[in-house]
């Protein structure tokens, strides 16, 4: 497999790995995303907004988080990221990135 194709791969492991601890095993509960966001993107997400992130992501408000929901998260943060590496750097046939998100070892996450 490719690199991208071994990184989605991950990416819906990733989400089984936390979504089959308790409840229904294709959805995260709050407890669960918030472990995953905690030891999966500690530096990505603070810890305070999880439940704002959860609430938002949640579109049938069934207080759990299947993974399309939880997709929309990771698009968000993939295209986050990008803008950020894109900040003072040349967008032309020639850019450059600088870090994304995450990046420069300041966490911000969950501790």
């Amino acid at each position: 497999m490719s690199l991208l194709e071994r990184s989605l791969e991950t990416i819906i492991d990733t989400f089984h790995q936390y979504s089959t601890k308790a409840g229904h095993p294709d959805t995260l509960n709050k407890r669960e995303f918030r472990a995953l966001a905690k030891t999966e993107l500690p530096n990505f997400l603070k810890c305070g907004d999880i439940n704002d992130i959860m609430e938002d992501l949640d579109t049938n408000q069934d207080q759990q988080l299947s993974f399309e929901e939880v997709s929309m998260l990771f698009a968000r943060l993939t295209n986050a990221s990008h803008e950020k590496m894109h900040e003072g750097h040349h967008r032309g046939h020639d850019h450059s990135h600088g870090p994304g998100l995450g990046e420069g070892g300041q966490s911000k996450g969950c501790h």
